[in-house]
């Protein structure tokens, strides 16, 4: 841990936490351990060492406990835990993962004993979506899903639901950007006798938007391929909560499963996390302007972006629980999917690529890519149409983003 005496502000403590540069020869950032083992001071740390690994003791405060491998942990992953917490208001501890996807998986595999019953919201990204039917459902973890925004249904079947064990909300949702209420899933999962965590997919809108664990959220979750490492050159997930053994819990699965961040991508990440608010703002800001200036275009049926809602609840959740619109939204247009394919193929500043949250523009059409796992009621119902396209927005001249779009649109 730094040295510092005094408490810093995060934009601070997430360049100058937990690194201290005579473990790298000086180095006046963290260096790239590539180590899969390590040596002992002495047997009796390795003893310790395992002792804490197994949970079969607990590491005091200020403890330097010794490495064992790099599939449990290593020097890269333990600076860029402790550096990435300080970004989650409220958090007290993260776990790293080598993909979103990973982070999702362990979160279910270790809190979801089957037989056992979970709350979640619809849409999903695809990915949640094919892990939820296609291996926890076999395996005995009933998923009871809920649409997106639906405040006495989400509240309802927390209250009903048997076995519940965890509540996962993806808000906003991806892709249609509708909001769920974070606080209202608390609220009703401490009224049972055993509270389920709530976790939360804060992808789209943190951590600088939207700051799930201030919301007495347990966990929130990320893929960190998308804003965190914001280049689209890297996978990476994490894991952050309020409760150290929750997230002690989750690297214990981790170690089971193997599904460390690995040392390159950990100090990658970790390079990344200072410039993460500097690029999300300006993310954000180009996103608003777009928008405002598609609005009414008579080639959109419909634009869907936070700072257009309508429906009052979306409204009060929005004003209640996020700082900005974000840097996402999506337009549905006039002619269907041969009006949306051809949208795409006009496109060259904004590739057509799935994924988001890169400094560069992005496009794409979720109903025959990331969401087309989904039935096509599934689709109908979460108001996945085929008119519909997905702009992740960059740090591209806004103006420049806007012409293209006009011009693809005509």
């Amino acid at each position: 841990m730094s040295k510092t005496p005094y408490l810093v502000r995060p934009a601070t403590a997430v360049v100058t936490r937990g690194f201290d540069p005579r473990l790298s020869v000086g180095s006046a950032r963290p260096a790239v351990f590539r180590s899969s083992t390590y040596v002992f001071s002495s047997p009796e740390s390795a003893e310790r060492a395992f002792s804490i690994a197994l949970g079969r003791a607990e590491p005091s405060p200020d403890e330097q406990v010794d490495l064992i491998y790099a599939r449990l942990s290593h020097p890269n992953a333990e600076i860029l835990e402790d550096q990435i917490v300080p970004l989650e208001p409220g958090a007290r501890a993260a776990a790293v993962f080598n993909s979103g996807m990973a982070a999702i998986s362990t979160v279910f595999f270790t809190f979801c004993p089957a037989p056992c019953t979970f709350v979640y919201t619809t849409p999903l990204y695809g990915g949640t979506h094919h892990l939820i039917q296609n291996l926890l459902e076999p395996l005995g973890i009933h998923g009871i899903a809920v649409p997106a925004g639906d405040t006495a249904a989400l509240e309802s079947a927390i209250a009903s639901a048997e076995r519940l064990r965890l509540v996962f909300i993806e808000t906003p949702c991806n892709p249609t950007l509708v909001m769920t209420d974070i606080g209202a899933a608390v609220a009703a999962a401490r009224k049972r006798p055993e509270p389920p965590l709530v976790v939360v997919d804060n992808t789209l809108f943190g951590p600088t938007y939207q700051h799930p664990i201030a919301l007495h959220a347990d966990l929130s979750i990320y893929s960190a391929t998308k804003y965190l490492a914001g280049f689209s050159d890297m996978l990476g997930g994490v894991a952050l909560g309020w409760n150290p053994e929750h997230v002690t819990a989750l690297r214990g699965m981790r170690a089971i499963l193997g599904n460390i961040l690995q040392p390159d991508e950990s100090w990658m990440l970790d390079s990344r996390l200072p410039t993460v608010h500097l690029r999300m703002g300006r993310q954000g800001k180009n996103a608003v302007r777009i928008v405002d200036g598609l609005r009414g275009h008579p080639k959109i049926a419909r634009l869907h972006y936070p700072s257009l809602f309508t429906d009052p609840e979306q409204v009060r959740i929005r004003n209640m629980q996020c700082q900005y619109p974000g840097a996402m939204f999506a337009l549905e247009l006039h002619g269907g999917k041969a009006a949306a394919f051809d949208f795409l193929r006009r496109l060259d500043i904004i590739k057509n690529a799935v994924s988001l949250g890169g400094v560069e523009s992005l496009a794409c059409h979720p109903a025959t890519t990331t969401h087309s796992e989904m039935s096509p009621g599934e689709l109908a119902a979460t108001g996945i149409t085929d008119a519909l396209v997905r702009v992740s927005v960059g740090v591209e001249d806004w103006r420049d983003l806007l012409t293209e779009l006009r011009r693809a649109l005509e």
